[in-house]
């Protein structure tokens, strides 16, 4: 078992050149020695680079998810071209801000098309990833997230088929509701409070499926929307009804003040949260004094005694960064690297041959877990319920793995 021992920090610094695109900024980095380039190197030097887009939320409301994978990304970059880079072509990495807004994801597709990307990386959360499908689908450019969870992300809804050109490395919606109904049941929760952000897919179906296993009851089900700030009437009816938890069905946004204002009300009980809770943003939202008795789900735990690997991409982020990755930044890393490894698979920078040679990936070994996707471009991944106490992470995870 993995364990967790470190506190996840987020950092808004990037070490790069950044270029006015529109309203959003966009970054390019070409080597380990961060050399300075502009914007057009995508594509004047096409012949001599692979070239990889990150759509990603630099700013905005979600940034904490968007900054370390972007982070994440430019240090497997650095990595292999310290290496020789893909078959002696130098690996340029370029970002473009898409500011947590779908209107900019399509915007920064798009620009990262045109400037003669490979493959894009990102975006961190579902709404964006699908305002940019359909154009990297119709551009026939390799699409990978590491962090969408919406379950059906890879399906496109009008059609009813498989977007072709996208694949996610993350588990769905689905796992991840039943996971933390299953911790909730390990620990003999009869009760349980719902409060679910009701303006996003991912509260609603996040909902749903705990509700549909959880084998308690659901004496509280309360809704909210992105921006809420006051929850004390929805509060004062968990307090009377005193279930033995709360699930926040959210992003730390919301669930941060939650949590501070649940406590400061004298509700002291277990909260459990799925990986939107997974950042120190929600500890400085919360108030670390606050922040015990709460569970997230992680995509990835780090530990010192975990496997070299971990410990190497760890001690390279903390060296690069200044700080230490969370679990987005991990599976961002994770899903760089296998990108990469599918293009020197391919030998070759021709889109269709990237998609087929991601698509055939098989337990390539991440530092989170193995990646093999399936015939719908989906991974089979495991839930770690990650403990947190006066804004700590614990020794304490659970694992709950997927059915077979």
């Amino acid at each position: 078992m993995r364990k967790n021992k470190f506190k996840t920090l987020i950092i808004a610094a990037l070490s790069a050149t950044f270029i006015v695109a529109g309203c959003s900024s966009v970054t390019t980095t070409a080597t380990s020695t961060a050399n300075d380039t502009s914007s057009s190197s995508a594509t004047s030097e096409a012949s001599d680079t692979v070239n990889i887009g990150g759509l990603w939320e630099l700013t905005g409301a979600t940034a904490a998810y968007g900054v370390v994978q972007d982070n994440a990304v430019q240090l497997a970059v650095e990595e292999r071209n310290a290496a020789g880079g893909i078959d002696g072509k130098e690996v340029v990495y370029q970002s473009y801000d898409n500011q947590g807004a779908p209107e900019e994801a399509a915007a920064g597709m798009s620009y990262l098309i045109d400037e003669g990307n490979d493959v894009v990386l990102g975006p961190a959360t579902a709404a964006l990833t699908f305002a940019a499908q359909p154009i990297a689908e119709k551009a026939q450019v390799p699409f990978v997230s590491a962090t969408t969870t919406v379950d059906n992300a890879t399906i496109n809804a009008e059609t009813g088929s498989v977007w072709e050109y996208f694949f996610r490395t993350s588990f769905q919606i689905s796992f991840q509701g039943s996971a933390i109904a299953e911790f909730a049941n390990q620990q003999g929760y009869k009760t349980a409070a719902v409060l679910k952000d009701n303006s996003t897919d991912y509260g609603q179906n996040l909902t749903d499926i705990f509700v549909e296993n959880f084998e308690g009851d659901v004496v509280v089900d309360e809704s909210y929307i992105s921006g809420d700030t006051d929850f004390s009437s929805v509060l004062t009816n968990v307090k009377a009804q005193n279930p033995d938890v709360i699930f926040i069905a959210g992003y730390y946004q919301e669930a941060g003040p939650i949590i501070k204002q649940a406590r400061e009300m004298g509700i002291d009980i277990a909260i459990v949260g799925p990986n939107g809770l997974g950042n120190q943003n929600i500890i400085d939202l919360a108030g670390a004094e606050n922040m015990t008795n709460v569970y997230y789900v992680a995509h990835f735990v780090y530990t010192e005694d975990s496997p070299q690997e971990v410990q190497d991409f760890y001690n390279a982020y903390v060296e690069k960064i200044g700080t230490e990755p969370d679990m987005f930044s991990a599976v961002a890393y994770d899903a760089a690297n296998m990108v990469m490894n599918a293009v020197d698979t391919a030998d070759s920078t021709d889109s269709t041959a990237i998609r087929d040679a991601i698509a055939a990936t098989k337990d390539y070994q991440g530092i989170a877990y193995d990646i093999t996707f399936d015939e719908d471009h989906n991974v089979s991944a495991p839930a770690y319920i990650q403990e947190v106490v006066n804004g700590e992470p614990t020794d304490n995870v659970t694992i709950i793995q997927p059915e077979p």
